[in-house]
């Protein structure tokens, strides 16, 4: 099957990555952090930088043409767990905000740093995008 990169104008531009690899129907999202168009991490803490990092998760997906109902599996790392689950009622309300009440299947892991020093939270997603709304 050949990959198709996704790689939507309203995310920073890529360098030596692309934001999505549709392969048929499956959508696999690159990592994104917490920045923003101009290549840096948001301020304002944890729900923020979730907030920004969900978000260009969700504009990748939708440039291919899903939904956040497509999404199968989404796996966030995280430097900050307690911060995390201290602000889980907000995170949650920021998820529902964005994505509405689906969940798919997710994993939280701690890891010690992120590639941007700034960065406190990771998320890598894979989707199936239906046929009728797939756009490759």
């Amino acid at each position: 099957m050949t990959v198709i990169p996704v790689n939507p104008t309203g995310l920073a531009a890529p360098s030596g990555y692309s934001h999505g690899s549709l392969v048929g129907n499956t959508l696999y999202l690159g990592g994104q952090t917490a920045l923003d168009e101009d290549m840096k991490i948001v301020e304002g803490g944890i729900v923020e930088q979730f907030r920004q990092a969900f978000g260009n998760v969700l504009t990748t997906l939708r440039e291919a043409g899903g939904q956040p109902e497509d999404l199968a599996s989404i796996t966030i790392y995280l430097t900050d767990i307690p911060g995390y689950q201290a602000n889980g009622r907000e995170i949650g309300r920021v998820w529902r905000e964005l994505a509405g009440s689906v969940y798919p299947a997710m994993a939280g892991i701690g890891c010690t740093a992120l590639w941007q020093p700034e960065a406190m939270i990771e998320i890598v997603a894979v989707a199936v995008i239906p046929d009728e709304r797939l756009r490759s």
